[in-house]
């Protein structure tokens, strides 16, 4: 996949068996601006829990699973019933559709208000999300690392991450065997205090 980008330029993230790519100013300041503070006011956060081995904890940050009806979402076996979308996030499908060449009914909102908020390792491959999924990443608020770790057979060495810093306004687009070959996350990160939103566009694909 070679995505067209109206208003910037896509960079390819040097991933073997991936198809990443990342345009650091898809939103301009002020529109990037603008947004946060309306998603910060507009989207209803909720504390999920999670199943991690064989117990529910709390998530490390805060979410909300926005999509079509029936648009049902299965993480950490947990279930998740979408919530009606809001003006400005169908606004924002339509662009990233065009922008990714793709198709989405559903997004995951993450809200990580502090550099003690984060997401551990894992991939976007829930049954759900088909065999290769499409996914839509913008980032808005606090610049946050974000890194990708290769998929290796139980007692390989895995390759060192790579890692990028994920820019207020900037959208990382996911696609291919990135989810079948690669984890990502978001680590922790002392010292920083300001809120970022991640939103990752998805395409749920009913049974």
């Amino acid at each position: 996949m070679t995505p067209e980008l109206i208003g910037g330029t896509w960079q390819r993230l040097p991933l073997p068996d991936a198809d990443v790519h990342y345009a650091p100013a898809w939103l301009t300041r002020d529109e990037a601006d603008a947004l946060l503070q309306h998603l910060l006011d507009e989207i209803p956060w909720e504390r999920h829990r999670l199943r991690l081995f064989g117990r529910e904890v709390d998530a490390p940050r805060l979410s909300c699973w926005i999509g079509d009806p029936g648009a049902t979402y299965v993480y950490s076996r947990s279930r998740f019933e979408p919530r009606p979308w809001t003006p400005s996030l169908l606004s924002l499908r339509e662009r990233l559709e065009l922008a990714c060449e793709a198709r989405f009914n559903s997004v995951l909102a993450n809200l990580y208000r502090h550099g003690e908020d984060s997401m551990g390792w894992h991939s976007d491959d829930e049954p759900e999300l088909g065999a290769q999924p499409v996914i839509a990443s913008l980032s808005l608020g606090t610049e946050r690392r974000f890194r990708f770790r290769r998929k290796v057979p139980r007692g390989t060495s895995a390759p060192p991450p790579v890692g990028l810093t994920l820019s207020h306004g900037s959208l990382l687009c996911m696609a291919g065997d990135t989810q079948r070959c690669y984890l990502h996350d978001l680590p922790k990160s002392a010292g920083i205090i300001g809120p970022r939103i991640n939103l990752t566009f998805r395409l749920i694909h009913r049974a």
